[in-house]
């Protein structure tokens, strides 16, 4: 019996002056355990004229998780949190109650040729934590634990899995995992996997359940503890997922939470540039991104 429920297929969309492929939500899949959306950016090579600008927008009701394949971006937010993320570190910030972010090329790439390509996740926060105070972490590649087995590279980007824990201070039970095979190798983690589960082929394919998968596509489980599959050469996986929440998560923009009155209390805040609900970003004051207008249907 087959174990895919659901394929999607990597569609574009836009996030300004920049071109990504959306993964999560999908109309027939709203949330993967508290993975609530995904966007696959580039991979993309810009010239000296070119660069990532992600004016300061706000976030409420979740958690954003960076992690990039190649290149660099600057992150700052209203928390005074200004750092480089680099390939392999991870980027991890707690919206809660509100926070503000940018995202931009760092001045020292900004006139010269670079490239740009990565995963940027938001993970809905527990009910209890959704207007808890924002944060922000840091965790380097070197922190994240990584071993090989059944022939494969393995990391724990974040959460619990294969008995051991990635140091990203998630805030629910989840997992989000890096699987490479240079060669034909089958893998079985089913044991090891909990909650809803789907897996993201970067580059390379696999075969599971007969059928042929290729890159920018997700297998969403039907059980996750039944997770087996043969990974061709030269192939990159994820593997995202977790215990889902037992109430509905709604979206509107960059607002994620349970409660459809407190994402529109957030729209107005931020129309209205309540900086005592979204403060400026330090060193990033004077842009932001307005909200958008309703779309005409």
């Amino acid at each position: 019996m087959s174990n895919t429920q659901l394929i999607i297929e990597e569609r574009a969309a836009d996030i300004g002056n920049f071109m990504v492929g959306r993964l999560l939500p999908f109309r027939q899949k709203r949330n993967v355990g508290p993975f609530s959306f995904i966007d696959h950016m580039g991979p993309a090579e810009m010239d000296k004229d070119t660069n990532l600008d992600v004016a300061p927008h706000p976030h409420i009701g979740l958690s954003t998780l960076t992690y990039l394949f190649e290149g660099s971006i600057q992150h700052k937010d209203s928390l005074g949190s200004d750092i480089e993320i680099k390939p392999g570190a991870v980027n991890w910030m707690t919206a809660g109650k509100g926070v503000v972010h940018s995202e931009r090329t760092p001045e020292y790439l900004r006139n010269k040729e670079k490239s740009l390509h990565g995963l940027q996740i938001w993970v809905a926060l527990p009910k209890n934590l959704e207007q808890s105070e924002p944060s922000f972490s840091h965790i380097e590649e070197k922190d994240i634990p990584h071993w090989s087995e059944q022939g494969a590279q393995f990391k724990l980007i974040a959460g619990k899995a294969f008995d051991k824990e990635s140091p990203v201070p998630v805030h629910s039970e989840l997992y989000f995992i890096e699987i490479k095979s240079d060669h034909k190798q089958q893998i079985d983690i089913g044991k090891d996997l909990y909650g809803e589960s789907a897996l993201y082929i970067l580059e390379g394919s696999i075969n599971a359940d007969g059928h042929n998968y290729g890159n920018k596509q997700i297998l969403v489980a039907k059980d996750s503890t039944l997770c087996s599959f043969e990974m061709e050469p030269n192939t990159t996986i994820y593997i995202f997922g977790g215990t889902p929440f037992d109430e509905e998560r709604y979206i509107h923009w960059n607002f994620v939470n349970s409660d459809k009155e407190v994402i529109e209390k957030a729209k107005k805040d931020w129309e209205n540039q309540n900086l005592d609900a979204f403060p400026k970003v330090v060193g990033d004051e004077e842009e932001y991104v307005p909200l958008p207008k309703p779309r005409i249907r």
